[in-house]
């Protein structure tokens, strides 16, 4: 599994690139942390080029690190840490 991320001012969005099972895309407050229930598979998808672009990352972890990053100026480690999504 792997994410793409944009953000805008107050928005971040993500989408979900796995292979075979899509995960779909979600958007949350720039100042929040994703969940996996914060995607859906039928959301509007966010096009590559666009400027707001932040990168791809391997997991909802990392994702939540950079954001958590871009918030405070560095990311938490326990933060990152606690957080364990369930293997499917």
């Amino acid at each position: 599994m792997g994410f793409a991320l944009w953000i805008d001012d107050t928005v971040a969005w993500a989408e979900g690139t796995h292979e075979y099972r899509p995960l779909g895309a979600g958007a949350i407050a720039a100042t929040s942390q994703f969940v996996q229930r914060d995607f859906h598979p039928r959301a509007p998808r966010r096009r590559r080029n666009d400027p707001s672009f932040a990168g791809f990352f391997g997991s909802l972890v990392e994702v939540n690190a950079h954001l958590a990053r871009r918030r405070n100026g560095r990311a938490p480690r326990k933060a990152a840490r606690r957080r364990v999504l369930p293997y499917f």
